[in-house]
């Protein structure tokens, strides 16, 4: 699972080639931390149809602004560059899942 920032959050979320699940998150978020071994695992389990990464809301505030997100955990997924989904919370890998099936289908 990779970290991006404002600096290189174009490159490596708007101009990927599959779609990026972005979790914004922070150091002091028990739900995020609660998150992390899914999100590891979701990398890998699923590297070939789609991108985990993380950015810290408190280090990365034009990125955070830009998206308007107020809460964390929020995921959202882009597909081509632009945000197709948005889910605030944490939740467990199964739920994760299959909230993201038709985005995983739509990538093979």
């Amino acid at each position: 699972m990779t970290e991006v920032t404002d600096a290189d959050f174009a490159a490596q979320v708007i101009g990927s080639e599959l779609p990026v699940l972005v979790e914004f998150t922070a150091d002091w978020c028990p739900p995020c931390r609660q998150m992390g071994p899914v999100l590891k695992a979701l990398a890998v389990e699923e590297a070939d149809r789609l991108k985990v990464v993380q950015l810290d809301v408190d280090a990365n505030p034009a990125t955070t602004n830009a998206y308007k997100v107020l809460s964390m955990p929020t995921f959202m997924v882009f597909r081509d560059g632009e945000p197709v989904r948005s889910m605030v919370g944490a939740r467990a890998k199964r739920r994760l899942l299959e909230e993201l099936s038709d985005v995983l289908s739509d990538a093979l």
